[in-house]
This record gives structure tokens, sequence and C-alpha cells, in this order.
């Protein structure tokens, strides 16, 4: 199935760079595994994100999460594409990628490894079959 407002490949390469980049400021004691990911507005804006852990499992925080509710903070509601990076290309789990169905399924995900390379790339509606959500009409921004 084809992507809805498909990024370029450029496009790809720099979303990618600024998960990279924000991978470096994780901040990850416990499971030594650092994340960052970036997600782009449909107006062309990037906001990042790192995965930040606490003692007390629950109230850490997934990358993909902390640059989808920043940029929710800044008021964007419309989002293009979101890049996730970790040590070898993981998908967002399963509590991101309900987050992320709450602005649209049609969502691009570029999973890439450490160094950058992208291994792979999918539409949220399919890393997340029978998505939970509300009725359209209760919101708008599905």
């Amino acid at each position: 199935m084809p992507v809805k407002n498909e990024l370029s490949a450029e496009e790809r390469k720099q979303l990618v760079a600024a998960a990279r980049a924000a991978r470096g400021n994780a901040y990850a004691p416990y499971s030594k595994y650092p994340v960052g990911a970036a997600i782009r507005t449909s107006g062309g804006k990037v906001y990042a994100g790192a995965n930040v852990e606490n003692a007390s499992y629950p109230v850490g925080l997934c990358a993909e999460r902390v640059a989808l509710f920043s940029a929710a903070a800044a008021g964007e509601r419309e989002f293009r594409a979101v890049a996730v990076v970790t040590r070898e290309g993981a998908p967002p789990c399963g509590a991101c990628r309900q987050a992320l169905a709450e602005f649209g399924l049609e969502l691009e995900v570029i999973m890439a490894d450490e160094k950058g390379w992208i291994c792979q790339v999918s539409t949220l509606d399919t890393l997340l079959p029978s998505a939970f959500g509300g009725k359209e009409e209760e919101n708008p921004h599905r």
C-alpha cells in the first residue's frame, strides 16, 4: 500500500539524521538501549526525542512519544512521518504505535540502525492492525 504524502529519499535521510542526533541524548542507564526518534509534521517541522528511563520503570518514556508529545505540545496535529533509530533498526513498541495512531494511521514509519541505515519503511496501519481508537467524529485528527 503506498504511503500518503510519502517522504522523498532526502527527507527520509534528514529525518533519520535528526533521530540519530536525538539518540545521543538518550538517558538509558538501565536498559543500555538508547533510542532516538524524530517526527515530521505536515508543515515540514521536525521534533526529536530520546528515551528517558527511570528507576521506577513505568515513569520513563520512549523516544517516539517524547518526539510526538513535544510536537503536540507545540500545537502540531498532522504528521507525515516518524523515524526511529535503534541499535539494529527495531520498530516502535506497541505503546508508541498506539500513541502515534491517535493522529493517523497513514503515518510513514522509518526504522534505521545506529549507523543511519534504513532497515525498513512501513506505515503505522501495517505495524498496528486493528488500532484502538475513538469514533471518527470524536477525533477529527484521525
